[in-house]
C-alpha cells in the first residue's frame, strides 16, 4: 500500500512538472535555462530579447571528433515570426575557420571591424557578429607545426539590442564552454563588465590625437614623422590579442583643400590571411608586406586616400614599414619582408 502510495505522489509530481513547463513563460524559463547544454547566463540572452519577443527553441550539437560545436536561439514575436536571436559555432579544425573568416573578410581584407575591449582574443565583425581565435594548448600542434587553435563565430540577431553589455557576456559564456567541449584548453575569457559592442565601436570611431594614442598598438605615427602632426588623429581598432586589426589615420577636411584624409593600416595574424596579398586584385592598389609570427604568416597593408598634403608615394611606404615595424615588435615576428 505504501509503495502505491509513493508511485502515485511521483506520479502526480511528474505530471504537475509537466503542466508547469507546458505554460507559456515557464516554457520559456526552461528552454534558455537548457540552451547551449545549460551554460549561457539566462539575465543576460533576456536582455537580448526584444519587447515583442520570446525564446521559443534552442538547438545544439556538434562532434568533437570533428572539432565542431553549435548552438542556435530561436525566438517568436508577436506576429507568430520565428527567427534565430543567437547563431554559436566553434571550430578547432583549419578549414573551418579559414571558411568563417572568408564569410568574415569576402572580398579584400578591408571590410569594416572593430577591436574588442580589455584584450579580449578577437574582433568584432559585419552584421553583429563577435569573432574569437584562442590558442588550444590541449591540442597540441597541426601536421604543419602550427598551434592548433579554437575559432568561434557568435552572431547577435540585428533584430536584438546590441547596445546590450549581455552580447559579450553570452559570448564569452559559449566560448568558454565550447572549449571545454573540444578540449580545447583555452584560458577561459572574461567578459568586459558593463560594456557593449555598439559602445566599443562608437568609441573607436572617435580618433584620437596621436600623442593620445602613444601607449596603444597604435602608438607608432606620433613618432613616424607625419608633416604637422598635431593636424593628424587615430582610431585604435587593434588588440595585441586579435588576430586582425586597424589603425585609421586621418588627417580632417579643416586641413586639406577636398574632404578629410585617411590612411588605414591594417594588420592580418596567421596563414588564414595569405589570399589577400596573393590574390593581386583583392588588394590593388594598396600597399603590402609581410613577416612570420608565431609561426604562421602575418600581413599588413595600407589602403589611403589619393593627394594627401606631404604623404607621397615614398612616405606612404614608409608609413607601412613603421607600422610593420611596430605590431613585429608588439609580438616578436620576424622576417620582415615589404610587399
Amino acid at each position: 500500500m505504501r509503495r502505491w502510495i509513493k508511485v502515485s505522489v511521483a506520479a502526480v509530481l511528474v505530471l504537475g512538472l509537466g503542466g508547469w513547463i507546458a505554460r507559456p513563460y515557464a516554457a520559456e524559463w526552461w528552454t534558455i535555462r537548457t540552451a547551449c547544454d545549460g551554460l549561457l547566463p539566462g539575465d543576460a540572452v533576456r536582455d537580448l530579447l526584444p519587447e515583442d519577443a520570446r525564446v521559443v527553441d534552442a538547438a545544439s550539437g556538434g562532434v568533437e571528433a570533428l572539432g565542431d560545436y553549435g548552438c542556435e536561439v530561436t525566438v517568436e514575436d508577436d506576429d507568430s515570426r520565428n527567427w534565430w536571436l543567437l547563431s554559436f559555432g566553434a571550430y578547432t579544425l583549419r578549414d573551418d575557420q579559414d571558411r568563417v573568416l572568408m564569410q568574415a573578410f569576402p572580398q579584400h581584407g578591408l571590410e569594416p571591424q572593430a577591436a574588442m575591449p580589455e584584450g579580449l582574443p578577437g574582433f568584432i565583425g559585419r552584421f553583429n557578429t563577435l569573432t574569437f581565435l584562442m590558442p588550444c594548448p590541449d591540442l597540441g600542434r597541426d601536421a604543419d607545426g602550427r598551434q592548433r587553435k579554437m575559432l568561434v563565430s557568435a552572431a547577435i540577431s540585428q533584430l536584438a539590442p546590441w547596445r546590450q553589455p549581455a552580447s559579450f557576456e553570452v559570448a564569452v559564456a559559449f566560448a568558454n564552454s565550447a572549449s571545454k567541449r573540444l578540449g580545447c584548453g583555452a584560458q577561459p575569457l572574461k567578459a568586459p563588465k558593463g560594456v557593449s559592442p555598439a559602445d566599443t565601436e562608437k568609441n573607436e570611431q572617435k580618433p584620437v590625437p596621436l600623442a593620445a594614442a602613444r601607449d596603444t598598438p597604435c602608438g607608432w605615427p606620433a613618432d613616424a614623422g607625419l608633416p604637422d602632426p598635431a593636424h593628424w588623429k587615430v582610431g585604435v581598432q587593434l588588440d595585441d590579442a586579435a588576430p586582425t586589426g586597424t589603425c585609421d589615420v586621418t588627417l580632417g577636411k579643416e586641413f586639406t583643400h577636398d574632404g578629410t584624409k585617411r590612411m588605414d593600416f591594417v594588420a592580418w595574424f596567421g596563414d588564414w590571411s595569405t589570399r589577400f596579398v596573393t590574390e593581386d586584385h583583392l588588394l590593388s592598389p594598396a600597399l603590402t608586406a609581410s613577416a612570420r609570427c608565431g609561426g604562421e604568416a602575418a600581413h599588413f597593408a595600407l589602403d589611403a586616400s589619393k593627394d594627401i598634403p606631404g604623404v607621397d608615394a615614398a612616405k606612404r611606404r614608409a608609413l607601412l614599414d613603421a607600422f610593420v615595424k611596430a605590431q613585429t615588435e608588439r609580438r616578436g615576428c620576424t622576417d620582415f619582408t615589404a610587399g
